[in-house]
């Protein structure tokens, strides 16, 4: 379980490809502190330790994964968002994120207001998955690319969040522009809420 609050931005520094997955090796300022079997969110998605040196580490990434994500895009020197699993005695900074990511959103428009970002996404709108809460409320919380933001300005396939400063520089945002697609997860709150709905 995660925050969505990211650590920082690591560098892609190998992918191989093997057979319908990938192996993705990283580079991070806590390789260090990883362990084998560690689950690490990458752009929000849970992915587990697999190998590491002293500077690298590698994950895998399977089919039904690349089919659902962003990572199938990903390039040697791009950025990743990364969040180690939560201590659970510590604060809830963001909100709770799984890191099992629901599916793609398209940036739309990228603005730069005073300081602050405003990024707006489109998405596939499925009215039986948006019956299930894989949907976006105003005020309520999303998961873009590992990242626990506030929706404003949400429609029914399309919503938009502000980035602070902060945010901009320590994750993958700052490279975020119209067209790039971003892995979003809804709110596990919003789902189990939606699946109490359907019994009566």
């Amino acid at each position: 379980m995660f925050s969505g609050i990211v650590e920082e931005a690591a560098t892609v520094v190998a992918i191989e490809h093997d057979k319908g997955n990938i192996h993705l090796t990283l580079a991070c300022s806590f390789v260090g502190e990883l362990k084998i079997d560690q689950s690490v969110s990458h752009n929000g998605v849970c992915l587990t330790v697999v190998g590491k040196n002293a500077d690298t580490y590698t994950v895998t990434a399977v089919r039904e994964t690349l089919e659902r994500s962003n990572l199938g895009l990903l390039k040697v020197g791009g950025k990743v968002n990364l969040e180690r699993s939560m201590l659970m005695n510590g604060r809830l900074d963001g909100h709770i994120v799984q890191g099992h990511v629901d599916t793609t959103a398209v940036c739309t428009e990228v603005k730069e207001t005073d300081g602050s970002w405003y990024y707006a996404f489109r998405y596939n709108a499925d009215p039986t998955m948006a019956r299930q809460g894989y949907m976006t409320v105003e005020k309520g919380s999303v998961c873009v690319n590992g990242v626990s933001l506030t929706v404003c300005n949400s429609q029914t396939d399309s919503f938009g969040v502000a980035i602070i400063p902060y945010t901009h520089e320590v994750t993958n945002f700052c490279e975020i522009q119209e067209g790039t697609v971003v892995n979003l997860e809804f709110d596990i709150i919003g789902k189990y809420i939606s699946k109490l709905m359907t019994f009566k």
